[in-house]
Parts: structure tokens; sequence; C-alpha cells
């Protein structure tokens, strides 16, 4: 067959080759010649594309008579060699478990802390040896905030950043002009230039609140300063040929959306991401990508994209794609998404999405998304029945205080207490609050202040004895709220069920 008869024209010429050696060549052309003659012996399970790749150089530094490192042209391999084990439970850890008397270091923090779901093998050794290794998260800019979802690899961002290493936060202004089709069961909507701009921005300003991006710390970069102005024919000729159709193919971004289709720029994407990692590396000597788990395709692919182009040994980590305990996607509520924007979502809503998780996910969620020390977790996680919920308030006023700051953080205790406590060394003022007219009527106030999302839903929640009004339940939807009902201070408190609670002041 044609790679046969290449493997076997490639055995002659190393052979050829061996006999120009100097002695300290002769273990690697060794190690060339081996492998080549297990291709052979149809031992290879590599893609065609891969298995003519693996060992090629430039003809320059054939001719120059390059000594190979063993340790990088044993990492010459595809993928699917790449050691790495997946749990059956989404949030489970399953990368390389740190030995058992290791000292603390960067990727034992993770490890601990239940960041990490795989990783490439050698990730551990270049993080405790190569320090300051340089890593990567990209951001897509596909709205103007990121949520809660976006925690994970900000926090894991913050970890290694606080353990001596280098991070770069990539900004997908040339990336998001196409959209990442993981997890997505369609394409996303096209985006303006404008607007791609404008997401940027805020993305940067939560970005600065997790790492510190003072000079020679951490930086923001943007792959539009390379994607832009790539030349098609170009990068199909000089990158394009080293991708394999069959292999993208079975990329789970791929994969899913076979049934309903998708479009050939999309199908793109997986080469840009690659193309990242090779850039970055270049301009900046970054080693390590870090993301969630469903990225591990298009990460892997511009890992092999620079040991290709480079000869350098570079890795990844991946994330577990986080569910609450009772499955639901982390960051979602009934209302919506949980931004990190206090525009979108309030300092106070924000703490209070952290009291209200569920008691199974406090003891993993101050891992995750706080700085606490792991022996202050530990004790945390000793509490049972209703004193959860003093963990809760810990988990809450902590992670609001790396977001919003710790003046925001005490304002959202001091509502919470306030709506939820009897008033106990609580500050009404601090409660979320809306303006309104009086009279008013009730359904109209509820849909009004998204307390219900609609007058249809409002009524329902009446229906249902879900609604009070400074305490007392309200049974009829016609009632109208009047300024006899305001307290002292011109307010009334407005609750749908037993977590949502607003202040209603009358408007001067």
């Amino acid at each position: 067959s044609t790679p046969k008869f290449c493997a076997l024209l490639g055995l002659a010429t190393t052979f050829a080759l061996f006999l120009t050696r100097t002695p300290a060549e002769v273990p690697q052309m060794r190690n060339i010649a081996s492998s080549l003659a297990k291709r052979i012996n149809g031992d290879s399970a590599v893609a065609p594309i891969r298995r003519n790749l693996r060992f090629r150089l430039p003809r320059n530094q054939i001719k120059s008579g390059i000594v190979l490192n063993p340790s990088v042209t044993k990492s010459w391999r595809s993928h699917r060699s790449f050691s790495t084990v997946s749990a059956d439970n989404p949030n489970e850890q399953s990368g390389t478990p740190p030995p058992a008397a290791a000292a603390a270091g960067a990727y034992n923090v993770l490890y601990e802390r239940g960041f990490i779901k795989a990783n490439t093998d050698g990730v551990q050794e270049m993080l405790e040896k190569e320090a300051p290794v340089t890593y990567y998260v990209g951001f897509d800019p596909t709205a103007d905030s990121l949520h809660v979802g976006s925690l994970v690899p900000m926090m894991a961002m913050a970890h290694l950043q606080r353990n001596g290493h280098n991070p770069l936060a990539l900004l997908g202004g040339g990336t998001g002009m196409i959209g990442d089709p993981s997890g997505k069961e369609e394409a996303r909507q096209m985006m303006t230039v404008d607007t791609i701009e404008k997401n940027k921005a805020g993305i940067r300003k939560q970005l600065e609140k997790f790492v510190d991006l003072g000079e020679g710390k951490g930086q923001i970069v943007d792959n539009a300063d390379w994607l832009l102005g790539l030349k098609y024919i170009d990068f199909l000729r000089d990158y394009g040929a080293l991708f394999s159709v069959n292999v993208m193919l079975t990329k789970a971004s791929v994969k899913s959306r076979l049934e309903k289709g998708m479009s050939f720029l999309e199908f793109n994407y997986q080469l840009l991401q690659a193309y990242d990692f090779l850039e970055l590396f270049r301009r900046y000597n970054c080693k390590l990508q870090i993301g969630g788990d469903d990225q591990w395709g298009n990460i892997v692919g511009g890992i092999d994209l620079v040991r290709r182009l480079e000869q350098t040994e570079v890795g990844c980590i991946t994330f577990p794609l986080l569910t609450t305990a009772s499955g639901a996607k982390m960051g979602k509520t009934a209302n919506g998404a949980v931004w990190l924007d206090e525009k979108k979502y309030s300092p106070y809503d924000y703490f209070q999405f952290w009291v209200n998780a569920d008691d199974r996910d406090v003891a993993r969620f101050l891992k995750l998304f706080t700085f606490l020390p792991m022996s202050e977790i530990a004790e945390l996680e000793k509490l049972q029945g209703a004193d959860i919920r003093k963990a809760k308030q810990v988990l809450a006023f902590e992670a609001t205080k790396i977001l919003h700051g710790e003046e925001a953080a005490q304002e959202a205790l001091k509502g919470a207490k306030a709506a939820f406590g009897g008033g106990a060394s609580g500050d009404v003022d601090s409660m979320p609050k809306y303006e309104s007219s009086f009279p008013v009527s009730i359904v109209s106030l509820l849909a009004e202040t998204g307390l219900c999302s609609s007058k249809g839903d409002a009524r329902r929640s009446i229906a249902g004895g879900g609604i009070r009004v400074n305490g007392e339940k309200v049974t009829d939807p016609e009632l109208s709220l009047d300024s006899e009902m305001l307290d002292d201070s011109n307010a009334l408190l407005l609750q749908k069920g037993k977590k949502n609670k607003l202040r209603i002041i009358k408007q001067p």
C-alpha cells in the first residue's frame, strides 16, 4: 500500500542518514527507524495525514544535521494517544492525581479544589519545573457580559497566577465573528463589528477583577490582531493541509450538529482555535491552554499544530462542565442567566444566587468559587442541617466580594438580613428596590418589577398563594395597592415565594 511504501522509503532514508550521524545523534535516529518499522507492520492506528507528518522536519533542519530532543519526538503523536481518563459523572475530576506527598503547587491547588477534569501528559511537571509558565483561556465576546458559567476558568486563571504563572486572557475578536459551535444545537447569531467591540469592552472589565493585569503580570490579548489579516489561500496551504477532515468530523462539537446541519463557516472554527495556540506560543511563549472539557477536541488540535511546527512540548488542562446537584446547568435560573455585570444582575441578586445553592453543592462551590483556605472549607463542610445556611452565607459573601468588592458584599449581606432575618441586624435600605406610583394594580406591579414574567404569570402566582404584600398573602388578583399600605419610609414589601422580595418605594 502507499503508506507502507512511504514508510519503507523513510526507513531507507533513515538508514542512509544513520551512516553520516555523529555518536550523539544515533539514539534519535534509532527511535525514528523503530517507529517507521512499526508502521510497516501495520501497528499504527494514526490517520494517514498524521502518520505522514509525525516526524516531518523542515529541509533546512535536516541538511544542517539537527539533533532531535528525545522528549520532544516522543510527544509528537496524535491526540488519540494523549493519556487522560473521563469520569462518568461530569462533575467528577479525573486528571492526573498529584503524588500524595507532593508540596503545594499550582497543579495540586487546582486538583484539590476540583478544577481538573483532564490534562495532557507532562502538565504537572511543566507547572512545577518551568515556572513561570504562560497559559491562556479564550473568551469569545458573544455578549457584553460573562455569566456564572465562565467563573470556573476565571478562578482557575487566578489560582495559577497566585502560584507564580503568567495569564493571557484571549478575547475572541476574530473567532467571535464566527462563533464557537461547541455545545450549541444551532448556529450562533452573527454579530456586527461594533457589537463585538462593545462586548469585548464589557468582558475586559470583568476579567480585571479576577486576574492582575499589571505590567509584567498578565495580559489581555485579542485574536483579531492575527486572524483578521490572514490571507485565505495562504492559510489553507500553510495550515489547512495539516488537518484531517476525518479527524475533525469526530470532534464532539461537530458530531452533535451533523444531523441538523453545520455551516462551513462554523466547521472552520477548529482550525482558527488551533492557530490561536500557535500564535500565542510564537508571540508570548504560551505553553498551556485551559478551558472547559467540551473544548478538548479543539484544544488538542492546537497542541498538535504547535508540536509539529515548533517541535516544542505544550499541553492543556480542561475543567468539568458543571451542573448543580439537581442536574441543572450551572449559572441558569428560572429568570435566565446569572450575569457578572452588576447592571444586568445586581450584587444583591448575585448574593442570593449563592445563598440559594443546593445544600449538596455548597462544599464544592466553596472550593471552586472562593479563595478560602482548604482548611477553613473543611470546617464549613462539617456543618449539617440548618447550620448549612451559615456556610451558604460565607459562600455568597466571598463570591460577591470577589466580583463586586467587599463594600457591595456587605450591602448585600445587610439587605439579605433585612429581607429574611426579620430585620435583625439588617438594613432595609440595602434591599433591592423598585419605585412605583400609587395606587397600582398588584398584577401590573408584579409584571413590571420582574417578580413575575407576565400578567398571566402574576395571576397564576396569586391563585397559587405565592404572593404576599407586607407579609400578608394576596388572594385577590384585582387588588389595588394604595398609599395606606406604605410604612413610615413610604415603602412596602412585595414578595413572591420564599426567596424573592422587593421593596416598593413610592415615587416622589
